[in-house]
């Protein structure tokens, strides 16, 4: 074979292997497109159906087709038909639920019987004060060794005092009493009286038949003495202070309670308190609310009587004490911790089948210790998120999950939220309130303007004017949906 010849078979083996690459190369790339486009039908075909689009920091508003949102610079993110849906919630990997640490309680039912646990000083009881006078004129003869601080019986002498005075009229008394002259003798008994003298004394004077050159001054009630404004050889005037006695059968306990909580406590009201330092309690009541509120903590002082017989509660002593009363009402509720509050409206997390989560929007009612009534929303038993809830929310939002609407009330609690104001500006639209607690929201009292409902709620009304406020929740906020006048009541 000539060279020339061997060039033309090499030249067609090049061209053969080169035709063959080439169909070779064209089979894969046309089966790589079918695979392609197999796999891109199969994902459109697990999507499914497009329902709506929608903006994962506005999941709310829904779009009918696909553009970039008003709300925020971003594209409006599909949401397909087999998707979480919004009563499907978020699913959690049990694995990541465990790693998160999350926590579920039960919905559960509560007594409503209030309970208040705050801290006092016990102080005296200033009903039970006793000023010591001396009635007359005099000397003072002797003091007994008493001080400040010192305890004393009901009888106890406190000062011996010598009167002038008395020395003429008792002999007096006693010449006419020989005499034997009735009325004489009556007469002489009254004068006695008026200068002061007590008909124990009158009758010691009578019995002996010798005129008493000293009387004692004595306390009137078991109690500690506060004052003791007398010296040896002083000279008396009549109606003169002598001393200030405490009695100790009885002692008060001043608590502070939170303005939230102040319509819980009612005069009246059970309460116990725990001695500092041993395991014993003592049984009392609330006597009174004083009508003060505290500027500073923005809490009222409640004024406990305890009865203290064996002494063992004493003045200036700090304790600890429950303040409560007895419900036979009851209500659903969930821990406080478990409630998610947007200003708007409040949300908790239920756990749902297969390990799903959906958000439910709920209407609180008061909190009761470290638990929140839940007036509507959820039924007894089911199960909400208290520890990572918020993660959940965020997922659910971006995934444009919305809250369920509260269910119809399952507790019997109005829907309406009342507190007591004083109008201090008013409008055909809106009104300014200086209110009390609204308690069924757990809203302290302050001095708010809100939109009125309806204008006609105005008529009739002023500024200065004391009304019973009804309040709903709305997405624009709380608006008032009933005024009623109040006379003679503050909020």
């Amino acid at each position: 074979m000539t060279r020339m010849s061997k060039q033309i078979v090499i030249a067609v083996a090049l061209m053969a292997l080169l035709l063959g690459m080439g169909a070779a190369t064209g089979w894969w790339w046309a089966k790589r497109s079918l695979a392609t486009s197999a796999t891109a039908a199969a994902s459109a075909e697990t999507q499914g159906k497009v329902l709506y689009w929608y903006d994962p920091m506005y999941p709310q508003q829904k779009f009918d087709k696909p553009g970039r949102s008003p709300f925020m610079d971003m594209e409006l993110v599909a949401k397909f038909a087999d998707s979480d849906s919004e009563s499907a919630g978020v699913r959690v990997d049990p694995a990541i639920t465990q790693n998160l640490g999350m926590r579920l309680a039960p919905v559960s039912r509560i007594s409503l019987a209030s309970q208040i646990d705050a801290t006092g000083v016990i102080g005296f009881n200033e009903r039970n004060l006793v000023v010591v006078q001396s009635r007359v004129a005099g000397f003072v003869e002797r003091v007994m060794p008493l001080a400040p601080g010192d305890i004393v019986k009901a009888g106890q002498i406190l000062v011996e005092v010598q009167v002038p005075d008395w020395q003429s009229a008792q002999h007096e008394f006693l010449a006419l009493k020989s005499a034997g002259d009735s009325e004489l003798l009556a007469a002489a008994r009254d004068r006695l009286r008026s200068l002061g003298m007590s008909d124990a004394m009158i009758r010691a004077v009578e019995t002996s038949g010798r005129a008493q050159a000293y009387f004692a001054i004595t306390a009137p009630i078991d109690g500690v003495i506060q004052d003791l404004d007398v010296r040896n050889g002083m000279t008396l005037a009549g109606g003169q202070a002598l001393a200030r006695i405490y009695g100790l059968s009885t002692v008060w306990l001043e608590v502070a309670v939170p303005e939230a909580l102040a319509a819980q406590v009612q005069p009246g009201a059970r309460a116990s308190v725990l001695i500092a330092g041993t395991d014993a309690s003592v049984a009392g009541k609330v006597a009174t609310i004083l009508p003060v509120l505290s500027d500073a903590s923005r809490s009222l002082r409640v004024r406990v009587e305890f009865l203290n017989p064996k002494g063992l509660l004493r003045p200036g002593q700090s304790a600890q004490v429950t303040l409560g009363n007895a419900s036979t009402q009851s209500a659903l509720a969930v821990p406080t911790e478990a409630v998610i509050r947007t200003g708007k409206r409040s949300l908790v997390m239920v756990a749902t089948e297969g390990g799903r989560y959906a958000p439910v929007e709920v209407t609180l009612g008061r909190e009761v210790g470290d638990r929140t009534v839940i007036a509507s929303g959820l039924s007894q038993g089911q199960q909400v998120v208290v520890s990572g809830q918020f993660l959940l929310d965020s997922e659910a939002s971006l995934k444009g999950i919305t809250a369920q609407a509260p269910a119809a009330p399952t507790t019997g609690l109005p829907a309406l939220h009342e507190a007591d104001a004083r109008i201090l500006d008013l409008g055909e639209q809106e009104i300014t309130l200086a209110h009390g607690p609204f308690k069924t929201l757990s809203m302290p009292g302050m001095t708010m303007t809100f939109s009125l409902g309806n204008h006609d709620l105005s008529k009739g009304l002023r500024k200065g004017d004391r009304v019973r406020v009804g309040v709903r929740e709305t997405d624009s906020g709380l608006v008032v949906e009933s005024l009623r006048k109040l006379e003679g009541k503050t909020p």
